[in-house]
């Protein structure tokens, strides 16, 4: 389960760039999850907890956001949703395809109260 890890490195983020800008509390903090990351949202929201503890985090609310998989068609340029097509664009069947959203897990907004 590496959203634990993931989330510290999160909270240690969080926690420099508010010291910097003598920010003392945090209200919400924002995820971006796509479907395609690898990061799982269940483990992220059950994580949340044990390592907001103790922080400057502590008494935040979580929200997460899920970016669904979209892929991009090299061959006939259109984009699809990648769920349920098995990396096969399903307009010419070409493999020839690349994820273009659904892959990211960012922070996508930092609420201080």
């Amino acid at each position: 389960m590496h959203e634990l890890g993931l989330l510290a490195e999160i909270v240690d983020k969080i926690e420099a760039v508010a010291k910097e800008n003598n920010v003392t509390e945090i209200e919400k903090l924002v995820l971006d999850v796509g479907e395609y990351s690898g990061v799982v949202p269940e483990y992220v929201e059950t994580s949340y907890p044990a390592v907001i503890g103790g922080t400057m985090l502590e008494n935040t609310k979580l929200q997460m956001n899920i970016i669904k998989g979209v892929a991009f068609c090299h061959s006939c340029k259109k984009k699809f949703d990648i769920k349920g097509n098995e990396q096969r664009c399903p307009y010419c069947g070409s493999q020839e395809c690349e994820v273009v959203e659904g892959g990211e897990f960012i922070i996508k907004e930092i609420v201080a109260r």
